[in-house]
């Protein structure tokens, strides 16, 4: 019988082998082919390669997972790896083999890797239009002429240490952009997630998280005043924080009222 083969693809290179060096430990007889690094570069390979699974991450530059996938015109087990795509696991549980949150744990990724040697053993892979359906829908072709809006992010999820957190955004009282992770701050404290505030803002609600500064999205709810610094530098004071956050000059105008 032929060694089953993999792609993997993920913009991170550093997170790329770490899940080829899992992968290894946990299913010895599978035979990663391929890396990449890129959405284009992703479904060239794939479309030449034609490996059994492909491990898709969902932000990738030149094409997302999604846009990946929805494109393969042959039978590949899908499975993606998201950090932030609440909307988007949902449908992967109904639609794909699998979804893997990063960071990826040994735990989780064996249950992916029992999930596929299942799936490899049946004769055609299930469902498979449906996943198409799906990715349509999710890409804003389902309806033509007018792109889908995907919903707004709800919860967040966090991980500490081994276990993964869920974070009401609603009692998100800001988010903080650091390099590509970005802080969410609670009235309790504070948590990491691998998201950039780019990624974010497209996903939260506009009228209740207002951003006013390049890395900084405030909950408007929780805002208690605003004041002026020495510079004339509009400051923010949040409930339930000590810090103030400040606002650029582009975001000023919307607290003028205050």
């Amino acid at each position: 019988m032929n060694r089953p083969t993999a792609l993997i693809a993920d913009d991170e290179v550093l997170l790329a082998a770490d899940l080829k060096g899992r992968l290894e430990a946990l299913w010895p007889e599978l035979d990663v082919c391929v890396f990449c690094h890129d959405g284009v570069d992703a479904l060239a390979r794939l479309e030449s390669e034609k490996p059994d699974i492909a491990f898709l991450d969902i932000r990738m530059p030149g094409l997302t997972g999604l846009e990946v996938a929805a494109r393969l015109d042959f039978a590949c087990h899908m499975v993606f790896v998201t950090a932030y795509d609440q909307y988007a696991v949902e449908a992967f549980e109904r639609a794909a083999v699998d979804y893997v949150l990063k960071p990826v744990g040994d735990e989780r990724l064996a249950k992916t890797v029992e999930r596929l040697k299942r799936v490899l053993g049946e004769e055609e892979i299930p469902e498979r239009h449906r996943l198409a359906q799906v990715l349509e829908e999710l890409l804003g072709r389902g309806s033509p002429g007018k792109p889908a809006r995907a919903p707004m992010l709800k919860w967040i999820r966090a991980s500490v240490g081994d276990t993964v957190r869920l974070i009401p955004t609603e009692e998100v009282r800001y988010f903080q952009a650091a390099d590509k992770y970005t802080t969410i701050v609670t009235a309790s404290g504070e948590l990491l997630i691998r998201t950039s505030i780019k990624d974010l803002a497209a996903q939260l609600d506009p009228e209740v998280f207002w951003q006013i500064h390049r890395g900084t999205i405030v909950n408007v709810k929780f805002v208690a005043g605003a004041g002026h610094d020495e510079s004339g530098r509009v400051l923010l004071s949040v409930r339930d924080r000590p810090e103030q956050l400040a606002v650029s000059r582009g975001y000023a105008h919307l607290f003028r009222q205050m």
